[in-house]
């Protein structure tokens, strides 16, 4: 039996995704750390599946590799790390940033069926590439079950 992790705020997101459109439903969100603000981002992702593997695709663009973790503990994947900020030049002005700095964290909750041992992960053109095999599960044979 899996175990699903309640997510309070899982359905408002989820609302908020259908009502808004599309570029502002992937916007990052204000998190209150101490007495400033600071936005909250996270990579976007896009899980499928094939007949062998789960695969979980992550965009990381200007995140360099040795900037990320990616973990599994208790049926969880976490790919964490930290897209760092370029150094100012002092001759050069900014107009506008559009882009999020910091760091990040996502994770993602794997069926039963997976094979842990063998999750590999690779890093190309920006995406972040998590590779989790599924493992060979044998169906229950149906078995006569004698009343007493």
């Amino acid at each position: 039996m899996s175990l699903i992790r309640w997510d309070p705020f899982a359905d408002v997101d989820s609302i908020f995704n259908r009502m808004v459109p599309g570029g502002f439903a992937n916007w990052p969100r204000m998190a209150v750390e101490g007495n400033g603000r600071k936005l909250d981002w996270a990579p976007s992702a896009d899980i499928s599946e094939t007949e062998k593997e789960y695969l979980i695709r992550a965009e990381l663009p200007a995140v360099k590799k040795e900037d990320v973790q990616v973990m599994f503990d208790d049926g969880m994947i976490t790919i964490k790390g930290e897209r760092k900020q370029q150094k100012e030049d002092k001759n050069e002005r900014y107009h506008r940033t559009e882009s999020f700095y910091g760091s990040f964290e996502r994770r993602f909750s794997l069926p039963e069926n997976v094979n842990s041992d063998a999750i590999r992960c690779e890093s190309k053109d920006g995406i972040l590439t998590v590779h989790i095999p599924k493992s060979e599960t044998q169906k229950p044979k149906p078995k006569q079950i004698s009343v007493q």
